[in-house]
């Protein structure tokens, strides 16, 4: 049984490219900052290990989903790998890493001011964490495997409350990434008018998540399949880093401890 859905994006589902694209622009931008220790809250299938991971002196990648841990460990022998739930982190002592990255996964937390503690708490001081979210104003659904989503003034006044420093960025899109996310939001618009009783607000998450996923892989190829080729054609460079204005995708937040 695949362990992936429209929310674990694939680089090997075609349909998947441009979220597979944004979200593998959050690894590259992290590049220049990745030293030392490093761990990786939330590795999912791997997709930044081959770039950060030579640049680290130790690579400790964490994920609840132990069927894609065990892919991993056979393609990457030199990084630790762990199964948990988190928060909390009781597996890691206090100032153990130099950087800590985190993409796309306190919207899944239910307690993400103990999510951000423990990240500082783990952190070695002077050191970096990286996270990044989608923009709640940007979202053209409600997402059921969200808790939540976050506006700039919700998420960078909890980091604020919590870390030394933190640098607001995100990441957008050139015009052929802003074409794909307009087309897209005119395929959801014609998919959300059948719910005229607004259920996707109304019902709990987990009755949302078989619909959703069917529906939003669906919408997916149709968009890959349109003569323009316009999904299978953007690319990492097509996303930009932003200095955190509404029109970005995803909040890109650096914290120092």
């Amino acid at each position: 049984m695949s362990v992936y859905t429209t929310e674990i994006t694939s680089e090997t589902i075609p349909s998947d490219n441009p979220i597979h694209q944004r979200l593998l622009k959050a690894y590259i931008l992290a590049q220049p900052l990745v030293k030392g220790s490093v761990l990786e809250l939330g590795c999912g299938e791997g997709r930044g290990l081959d770039m950060l991971a030579p640049k680290a002196d130790s690579y400790t990648a964490l994920d609840k989903i132990g069927q894609i841990l065990e892919q991993l460990k056979k393609k990457y022998p030199k990084v630790a790998f762990i199964q948990a739930d988190i928060p909390p982190l009781p597996m890691f002592e206090v100032d153990q890493f130099d950087t800590i990255i985190s993409f796309q996964v306190i919207e899944h937390i239910k307690n993400d001011r103990e999510f951000l503690s423990e990240i500082y708490r783990v952190l070695k001081p002077g050191g970096h964490a990286i996270i990044t979210t989608p923009n709640k104003k940007m979202s053209l659904s409600r997402n059921p495997w969200h808790i939540r989503e976050y506006s700039r003034n919700e998420l960078e006044s909890m980091a604020q409350s919590i870390f030394k420093a933190v640098e607001f960025k995100g990441i957008g899109g050139n015009e052929k990434v802003m074409n794909y996310h307009e087309k897209n939001k005119a395929s959801v618009r014609k998919i959300m008018r059948w719910d005229f009783l607004n259920l996707q607000y109304r019902l709990p998450r987990f009755m949302l998540r078989y619909p959703f996923e069917v529906l939003n892989r669906m919408n997916r190829k149709q968009l890959h399949n349109t003569p323009d080729a316009l999904s299978a054609s953007i690319t990492s460079d097509n996303y930009l880093l932003t200095e955190g204005n509404d029109q970005s995708l995803d909040w890109f937040v650096i914290l120092k401890k």
